[in-house]
């Protein structure tokens, strides 16, 4: 079995590490345009327990989320590239707005947020508090942003429209 697994898969497997005693450590996110600060981010995670579940949201949550010119890249490929890295231990993918149904049914030990979100934001912090996990916020990298990130490459691109603009004309 690989890194990337259905939700049903992921919940026998955690079981099974959570009752060899392996700290579960879980996060989400859409992860659209992987860069230095999610490596980072995933990598602290990582240190915070001894095996890391990544939970990407689908191409659909992300639309409902972000908007419907996103994501950028689907829900396969962004699991593909999680899975690749050495800090990440199971990637899974959830369709609904949040992967509250899934942090409850998972119950990790550690509950990984970017700083961006406040505590009180943190989906699924109480019901991994209640079971006596914790919630880590953990700092961004400074200067980078999927958002700002494609906001450049929109910039980018808008010149090479306009040269092709002008040759049609």
């Amino acid at each position: 079995m690989g890194k990337i697994v259905s939700q049903d898969e992921l919940i026998l497997l955690i079981a099974r590490e959570k009752r060899n005693g392996r700290r579960v450590v879980f996060t989400n996110g859409c992860f659209d345009l992987l860069h230095p600060g999610h490596v980072r981010c995933l990598a602290e995670a990582r240190a915070l327990g001894d095996l890391l579940v990544v939970a990407v949201n689908s191409d659909r949550s992300v639309r409902g989320n972000k908007g419907p010119e996103r994501p950028l890249v689907p829900q396969n490929d962004r699991a593909e590239v999680l899975a690749a890295l050495c800090s990440v231990d199971y990637v899974t993918i959830f369709d609904e707005a949040t992967p509250r149904d899934l942090i409850s049914r998972i119950l990790p030990s550690v509950l990984v947020k970017g700083a961006d979100w406040g505590l009180n934001e943190v989906v699924g912090r109480e019901e991994v508090e209640a079971a006596g996990g914790r919630v880590v916020s953990i700092a961004l990298a400074p200067g980078y942003s999927t958002s700002s990130l494609v906001e450049k490459i929109r910039k980018a691109a808008v010149p090479f429209e306009d040269q092709a603009a002008d040759r049609q004309t």
